[in-house]
């Protein structure tokens, strides 16, 4: 019952925000009865799934959304069931499956929080001691939990309920004290001439984990670069790897190997 009232909440949560336009994280609280913690938690995965626009203080309707409700086949459509908190699409798993083939045994890497980037932990079962370092509860819990035995870092710091995950000075500066082969970050959009971006302006951690490492691979979905956002979180000078899905249009691939980024396309056959 507790997970059929979640999904109807989110659903009615994507209907009024394509209806109304942009609505705050109070005025969501308030009508669906519920706390801001729930909601912008709500939020969060509902911007992961791509059925809506995550901004500071609430949230906006995708690009072409506005005045049209999402049904229930929309949500099916974007999503599928899956063991962690919220759902992750097959699109995601694609990316998170090619995303895993960069690591090898021995490998020394950082993952940041996110359905994307959690999406890469299955496939890594199958490696060898493996140094792991994240600021989200639910990597750690699925590495421990392996028979491979990763070793895994934790970077401690402030919870954060909107990101679920910990974020703050303190994160960084334990980031600071390590240097890994890889950091795997996820994207809330993606802009074809500057690099990832983001309507939070708290992106210290991500340049911290991404200062650390020898190569940065972001994974995110094609559709984030119809995401518009105002600041941006790292630039392509800074990026190794883009893991998307195979719907990336043509020219934007090839605008971004011009940067200097090798873009990986996960195929979605057969998903």
């Amino acid at each position: 019952m507790q997970r059929r009232n979640t999904d109807t909440r989110r659903q009615a949560i994507v209907e009024r925000i394509n209806r109304e336009g942009q609505v705050q994280v109070e005025t969501l609280a308030t009508a669906f009865g519920t706390s801001e913690v729930t909601i912008r938690k709500d939020l969060t995965i509902l911007a992961d799934k791509g059925l809506l626009v995550r901004q500071f203080g609430g949230a906006a309707p995708m690009p072409g959304n506005t005045g049209n409700a999402a049904g229930e086949s929309d949500l099916s459509r974007h999503t599928e069931q899956a063991g962690q908190p919220g759902t992750l699409s097959h699109i995601k798993r694609a990316i998170g499956h090619a995303a895993a083939q960069l690591v090898s045994d021995n490998t020394r890497m950082i993952i940041d929080c996110g359905s994307t980037t959690a999406c890469m932990l299955e496939h890594l079962s199958t490696r060898s001691r493996l140094v792991v370092m994240t600021n989200s509860l639910h990597v750690a819990a699925t590495l421990t939990a392996m028979d491979s035995e990763p070793t895994v870092l934790m970077t401690g710091g402030t919870w954060d309920a909107q990101s679920q995950s910990f974020q703050g000075h303190m994160a960084e500066q334990m980031t600071r004290a390590y240097s890994f082969d890889f950091a795997f970050i996820g994207a809330s959009g993606l802009d074809v001439s500057r690099g990832t971006t983001t309507f939070n302006e708290l992106t210290g951690l991500t340049e911290t984990m991404a200062s650390t490492a020898k190569n940065v691979v972001i994974m995110a979905e094609s559709g984030k670069f119809s995401h518009k956002m105002p600041n941006l979180e790292l630039p392509w000078q800074q990026i190794a790897y883009l893991v998307t899905d195979d719907d990336i249009d043509l020219q934007i691939k090839q605008t971004i190997e011009k940067q200097g980024v090798t873009v990986i396309t996960a195929a979605l056959d057969g998903e």
